[in-house]
Protein backbone atom coordinates (compact mmCIF):
# COMPACT_ATOMS: atom_id res chain seq x y z
CA UNK A 1 0.00 0.00 0.00
CA UNK A 2 1.05 3.56 -0.53
CA UNK A 3 1.07 6.43 -2.93
CA UNK A 4 1.60 6.14 -6.84
CA UNK A 5 2.28 8.86 -9.76
CA UNK A 6 1.49 8.63 -13.55
CA UNK A 7 3.28 10.38 -15.48
CA UNK A 8 3.13 11.88 -18.78
CA UNK A 9 6.25 12.09 -20.25
CA UNK A 10 5.12 14.36 -23.22
CA UNK A 11 4.48 17.24 -20.93
CA UNK A 12 5.34 16.59 -17.45
CA UNK A 13 1.74 16.35 -15.61
CA UNK A 14 0.99 13.77 -12.82
CA UNK A 15 -1.66 12.22 -11.39
CA UNK A 16 -1.29 11.42 -7.75
CA UNK A 17 -3.40 8.25 -5.91
CA UNK A 18 -2.87 6.20 -2.99
CA UNK A 19 -4.09 2.71 -2.41
CA UNK A 20 -3.82 -0.27 0.07
CA UNK A 21 -2.97 -2.60 -3.02
CA UNK A 22 -0.51 -0.58 -5.15
CA UNK A 23 -0.31 -3.35 -7.49
CA UNK A 24 -3.86 -3.81 -8.45
CA UNK A 25 -4.71 0.30 -8.52
CA UNK A 26 -2.02 0.68 -10.99
CA UNK A 27 -3.52 -2.45 -13.36
CA UNK A 28 -7.14 -0.81 -12.91
CA UNK A 29 -5.94 2.41 -14.05
CA UNK A 30 -3.88 0.68 -17.13
CA UNK A 31 -6.68 -1.18 -17.77
CA UNK A 32 -9.31 1.64 -17.70
CA UNK A 33 -7.13 3.96 -19.22
CA UNK A 34 -6.11 1.18 -22.18
CA UNK A 35 -9.76 0.53 -22.86
CA UNK A 36 -11.18 4.36 -22.83
CA UNK A 37 -12.92 4.40 -19.48
CA UNK A 38 -10.84 6.13 -16.78
CA UNK A 39 -13.17 8.81 -15.29
CA UNK A 40 -10.31 11.29 -15.17
CA UNK A 41 -11.56 13.15 -19.01
CA UNK A 42 -8.04 15.12 -19.44
CA UNK A 43 -5.94 12.04 -18.31
CA UNK A 44 -7.92 9.91 -20.85
CA UNK A 45 -8.02 12.36 -23.68
CA UNK A 46 -3.98 12.82 -23.34
CA UNK A 47 -3.39 8.86 -23.36
CA UNK A 48 -5.05 8.48 -26.78
CA UNK A 49 -3.70 11.40 -27.63
CA UNK A 50 0.17 10.61 -26.65
CA UNK A 51 -0.64 6.89 -26.61
CA UNK A 52 0.18 4.54 -23.59
CA UNK A 53 4.17 4.29 -24.00
CA UNK A 54 4.93 8.14 -22.95
CA UNK A 55 2.96 6.98 -19.30
CA UNK A 56 4.50 6.17 -16.63
CA UNK A 57 3.45 4.38 -13.33
CA UNK A 58 5.74 4.88 -10.33
CA UNK A 59 5.36 4.33 -6.86
CA UNK A 60 6.11 7.21 -4.85
CA UNK A 61 5.89 6.06 -1.36
CA UNK A 62 5.06 2.56 0.46
CA UNK A 63 3.51 2.48 3.76
CA UNK A 64 4.09 -0.72 5.71
CA UNK A 65 1.41 -2.40 7.61
CA UNK A 66 1.10 -1.88 11.26
CA UNK A 67 1.72 -5.16 13.35
CA UNK A 68 -1.65 -3.99 14.96
CA UNK A 69 -4.65 -6.54 13.46
CA UNK A 70 -7.14 -3.68 14.00
CA UNK A 71 -4.98 -1.20 12.39
CA UNK A 72 -6.56 0.71 9.29
CA UNK A 73 -4.17 2.58 7.10
CA UNK A 74 -7.31 4.80 4.97
CA UNK A 75 -5.92 7.71 6.97
CA UNK A 76 -2.35 7.37 6.87
CA UNK A 77 -3.21 6.77 3.24
CA UNK A 78 -5.30 10.03 2.73
CA UNK A 79 -2.26 11.99 4.74
CA UNK A 80 0.32 10.53 2.22
CA UNK A 81 -1.11 11.26 -0.66
CA UNK A 82 -1.79 14.99 0.77
CA UNK A 83 1.50 15.83 1.53
CA UNK A 84 2.52 14.26 -2.01
CA UNK A 85 -0.12 16.43 -3.68
CA UNK A 86 1.17 19.71 -1.46
CA UNK A 87 4.65 19.04 -2.61
CA UNK A 88 3.92 18.28 -6.73
CA UNK A 89 0.80 20.21 -6.67
CA UNK A 90 0.02 17.94 -9.69
CA UNK A 91 -3.09 21.22 -10.76
CA UNK A 92 -4.25 22.93 -14.18
CA UNK A 93 -1.08 22.60 -16.29
CA UNK A 94 0.72 20.72 -14.24
CA UNK A 95 -1.36 17.43 -13.51
CA UNK A 96 -4.21 15.79 -13.62
CA UNK A 97 -5.48 16.10 -9.89
CA UNK A 98 -8.20 18.50 -8.83
CA UNK A 99 -8.39 20.80 -6.17
CA UNK A 100 -10.64 19.87 -3.34
CA UNK A 101 -13.93 20.92 -4.01
CA UNK A 102 -13.07 21.41 -7.34
CA UNK A 103 -15.56 19.29 -9.54
CA UNK A 104 -15.23 20.75 -12.95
Amino acid sequence: MGVFQIINRVNGKVLIGSSVNLRAALNRFKAELKMGSHRNEVLQSEWKQFGQENFQFEELEILEPADDPAYDPAEDLRLLEKLWIEKLTPFGEKGYNKKTGDDT
